[in-house]
């Protein structure tokens, strides 16, 4: 099967998930970070740095109805464990409008949780309506295919990490499963900004705790390529999928290639003073 886009450790294909998932090797990747349509496009409206807008993403994120929406999740869900290796996990990130249909998914098909994470976004958009609470968090879950099966968890990692990640000399606390995290710095949105683009820091918690250098590392769902650019960033191959060819063209690869060209100048010679090629 012929990439979309293709450098050293990194993949990216045009296509429907489903479909594309059919065609990769069985047992080949080591984690897989999931964030699929939330079907929430329903012509009602949000706040978005300050202005009302319409909650609209495109046609990819409109509901089908109750049994067509469960059996998408159904099918990506199934398929994600095909190409999973024993030992690997799936995370899979969603609102009250898809997650519990793919929590249910799960149970179905035997997978076996591991946690399940609430993310906390303290600069959360408030809510214009007035007549509900505020919508603050996302849910995560994190599961594998088997309750046996021997998964990765860098807990030493995750226990010297500070509250944003970074390793610190002093061991910390045990991470815990509230993650306080701003959505997207404006840094991170410098080709545009993804509808339902996540931070950098959240996918960077996800990729130490859960897989190792060298793993491969998949997103069915890859929109603006934030998975890619952390598995980068840490020495993991990557594989994404995505079904939109403009986020593909004008977000992902764009921010993908930056990212290969950081590591590939990350090394100072200590004589020349000169970069150093390490890819």
């Amino acid at each position: 099967m012929k990439a979309y886009f293709s450098e050293k450790g990194i993949r990216l294909y045009l296509g429907d998930a489903v479909e594309t998932l059919k065609k990769l090797p069985e047992d080949s990747v080591d984690l897989i970070f999931a964030d699929p349509p939330y079907n929430l496009s329903n012509g009602g409206f949000t706040c978005h740095a300050g202005k009302r807008v319409s909650v609209n993403k495109g046609n990819w994120d409109k509901s089908k109805g109750i049994d067509k929406d469960f059996e998408f999740h159904y099918s990506w869900i199934n398929a994600c464990k095909r190409v999973l290796k024993p030992q690997g996990t799936l995370w899979i990130s969603g609102t009250y409008h898809s997650i519990y249909a793919c929590g249910f998914a799960l149970h179905k098909q035997g997978w076996h949780f591991l946690n399940d994470i609430c993310w906390f976004k303290p600069n959360a958009s408030p809510n214009l309506s007035c007549r509900m609470f505020t919508a603050s968090h996302e849910t995560l879950i994190w599961a594998k295919k088997e309750k046996k099966a021997k998964h990765i968890f860098n807990y030493q990692i995750m226990k010297k990490a500070n509250w944003n990640g970074d390793i610190i000399k002093k061991p910390n606390k045990q991470m815990r499963s509230v993650w306080a995290i701003n959505t997207p710095k404006n840094g991170e949105k410098k080709y545009g900004k993804h509808p339902t683009q996540k931070p950098q820091e959240l996918l960077k918690r996800i990729i130490l705790s859960s897989s190792n250098q060298d793993d491969i590392v998949l997103d069915p769902f890859c929109g603006s390529g934030t998975t890619g650019v952390l598995a980068i960033m840490h020495n993991r191959k990557f594989v994404g999928i995505d079904l939109e060819k403009e986020y593909l063209d004008n977000l992902a690869i764009p921010r993908i290639k930056d990212e290969i060209q950081k590591k590939c100048f990350l090394c100072i010679d200590k004589k020349s003073k000169e970069p150093v090629t390490i890819s």
